[in-house]
Order: structure tokens, then C-alpha cells, then sequence
């Protein structure tokens, strides 16, 4: 079997497999190809790849010839156009969001594999890339909002006086937000955490942050460990304290996310209008619309005085962890679907590989992208 490195569009820095995990593959008696200069960003050299075993190859040569292809992000119709038969590629292609070009792919009888799509559960911890990359992101998301901050985050007692400790604020207590609450009380901050899961509390104030609780919260127990759409008395309740709160906060940093959704907005106009001139929000959700009414996704705004940065891919500011943590992910799950002898075994009775499988033999598979796909048809007929 041939596996296929590529290297990612800018302004990504991260590579799916650093050398040391492709000797892994190679060891299996697995050809490694990698794209010329694949993994340059995320500190690793083609030398490197090549004296683990690995060949390099232009990016038309990779595509052709691999039988599995790993690129974090989506290929080009270019890409898919030349890519064999009945190859498997392996990524974090947000199908929820791109269920059509999903569809496209599948007609052109691609098995994909989504790994953003893994199922949340104890077996499957070890191949969770979303929360390998949050964890990176929430820990980046404090250092930059710090950056921007006009003053300090820690209280200061000085002969030329005193300076109060910064106020944050986090939506969300994921892994990203839990990191982020973590990096911003070792800065010396004051934290608040909101989250619409009360059984997060004890996470929160174990951490040393305030928990904002808001009663009368869905259920998100079944959820996999994800947020869930609530009622519209909550929705006013939530939009009340959050209002408070961010009146009072230097620095906000929003990861709400639902899967299959738009990211809910947290931070209305009004809210924006009447937090403090010189204040910070980092919102990592900019990628599905963001938690506030002015995110621009890869963009940076000043509004009324308040910058908002709209960065989804934070993660990718720390290319070398970010891929090494990667590249263990995808190592891990690959022990799923190939065999001893390095050859691909698709599983579908292991419940993480059938969760994964976004289309597979010409179709799509997974049950929830095929109801999107088939709403999507019915609202334009």
C-alpha cells in the first residue's frame, strides 16, 4: 500500500504525519510519499522525511499514485479529478458544513474519512483531533488576546502604583475553553466561564475560575460531549448574564460551537457597544459565523473599540506540536483499517471507523450528512 503526504494551502503551517510517525507507517511495510516541502512549516524538512524512509514527490505524483491520502484540509476538484479509484483520504473536512461537495466526492467513488467526525467516547480519545487541536488553540487564543491587550493581565503592586488584574471571560468550557481558563489565571487574570452544561462547574472552578450559571439548560448528556440548541426563555436568560458579564470583561474569548449549525451569537451589537474601549475578543468558532455579530473568519476587526479576532485555526500557529499531536491522532486511527502487513482493512463493523466514514463505494454513508444533503434538495426543488 502507498500512502500520500500533502502539503497544505496556506496560510496553513501543520502537516498531517511528521517523519517520525511516517517511519511508523513504513515500518509496516507501508511506501510513504510525501509532496516537497509538506512538512517545512511544522519544522520537519524533506531530508527528514527521506532519511525515515519516505520518498519525496511533486503533488500530481502523490495523488496518483497513493492509494491513502492524508491532507488536514479539503483537495481541489483538481486534486479529485486524478487522484484512483476507490482511494481513501483522511482529514478534517467538516462534512456538516460541506455535506454537498461531500456529495461530489462520493460520486466520485472516494471513500472519505472525516476526523473531525469521531465518535467522543473513552476508546476513541486517542484519535480525537478536535480535541488534541482545541487544546492548542485555547492555550493560543490567551497569548494572543494578551498580545493585543493595551495593559497587563496580572495585578501589579508597584512604588508607581497599582494595576488591576485583567477580567476574561470564556464562552464555552471544552477543551479549547478549558485550556484558555488555565493559560489565563497562570497570566495572573481574573476568569469567568460560561457554558450552557452545568457539569462542567467543578472542571471550571477546579481551574480557579467563577462558573455564570444560567438555570434551565437542555439536556446535553446525550450529546457526546458537545453543546445543544436551547429554548428561547434560556436563550433571553443566557443573553442577559452574558451581556452583564461582557460589560465587565478587557478579554473575551468564544468557542460555541453546535454541530451541523451556525455558531450561535453570544455577543450581540449591543453587547459590543457597551464592553470597555481597548478590549479584546478572540473568537474561535469565526469558522462556522462566529460567536459575535462583527466576526470576520481570518479577520481582524475594530469595532466601537473592541478588536475581534475571528481565527478558527489558531492551532496552526504551532505547526510543530500541532502536527506531532496531529500526526498521533491519525497514527491511531489508522491502526483501526490497516492490517499487520500494511494492508487497508475498512472495518465497518468497529463503530469509530463507521462513524468516521463520510461516503464509501459511490455513496455517502454517514446518516447525518445524508439528511442534510437531502434537505438540501428537498428546499431546492
Amino acid at each position: 500500500m502507498i500512502t500520500g503526504i500533502l502539503l497544505e494551502p496556506a496560510p496553513e503551517r501543520r502537516v498531517s504525519m511528521l517523519p517520525e510517525q511516517a517511519e511508523l507507517l513504513i515500518k509496516k511495510n507501508i511506501t510513504v510519499l510525501f509532496e516537497t516541502q509538506a512538512g517545512k512549516q511544522a519544522g520537519a524538512p524533506d531530508l527528514a522525511y527521506v532519511q525515515k524512509g519516505a520518498t519525496v514527490a511533486e503533488r500530481k505524483e502523490v495523488l496518483q499514485r497513493s492509494d491513502l491520502i492524508l491532507s488536514i484540509h479539503t483537495l481541489t476538484e483538481q486534486d479529485i479529478a486524478i487522484i484512483k479509484p476507490n482511494a481513501v483520504i483522511m482529514g478534517v473536512y467538516q462534512p456538516l458544513y460541506k455535506y454537498m461537495l461531500i456529495k461530489q466526492w462520493a460520486n466520485k467513488r472516494i471513500t472519505t474519512f472525516s476526523l473531525d467526525m469521531i465518535p467522543r467516547s473513552t476508546r476513541a480519545q486517542t484519535m480525537d483531533v478536535l480535541s488534541s487541536q482545541a487544546n492548542i488553540a485555547g492555550y493560543k487564543a490567551v497569548l494572543q488576546a494578551a498580545f493585543l491587550y493595551p495593559k497587563y493581565f496580572p495585578m501589579l503592586m508597584t512604588a508607581a502604583g497599582s494595576v488591576a488584574p485583567a477580567k476574561v471571560l470564556i464562552l464555552g468550557a471544552g477543551v479549547a475553553g478549558l485550556q484558555a481558563v488555565a493559560t489565563s489565571r497562570r497570566l495572573g487574570a481574573v476568569v469567568e466561564v460560561f457554558d450552557t452544561r452545568p457539569s462542567v462547574k467543578e472542571e471550571v472552578m477546579s481551574l480557579g475560575a467563577k462558573f455564570v450559571e444560567v438555570e434551565g439548560a437542555a439536556d446535553a448528556s446525550k450529546a457526546g460531549g458537545y453543546a445543544v440548541d436551547q429554548s428561547e426563555e434560556y436563550k433571553q436568560k443566557q443573553k442577559q448574564r452574558i451581556a452583564d458579564a461582557a460589560a465587565k470583561a478587557d478579554v473575551i474569548i468564544t468557542t460555541a460551537q453546535i454541530p451541523g449549525m451556525p455558531a450561535p451569537i453570544l455577543i450581540t451589537e449591543p453587547m459590543l457597544r457597551n464592553m470597555k474601549n481597548g478590549s479584546v475578543i478572540i473568537d474561535l468558532a469565526a469558522a462556522t459565523g462566529g460567536n459575535t455579530a462583527k466576526t470576520v473568519n481570518a479577520q481582524t476587526v475594530n469595532y466601537n473599540g473592541v478588536t475581534i479576532v475571528g481565527d478558527s485555526n489558531l492551532a496552526s500557529s504551532v505547526p510543530s506540536d500541532a502536527s506531532k499531536m496531529y500526526g498521533k491522532n491519525v497514527f491511531n486511527f489508522l491502526q483501526l483499517i490497516i492490517t499487520k502487513t500494511g494492508e487497508l482493512n475498512l472495518n465497518f463493523e468497529d463503530d469509530i471507523v463507521k462513524g468516521t466514514c463520510i461516503t464509501h463505494n459511490g455513496e455517502v454513508v454517514n446518516s447525518h450528512v445524508k439528511g442534510l444533503i437531502a434537505g438540501s434538495m428537498l428546499i431546492g426543488h
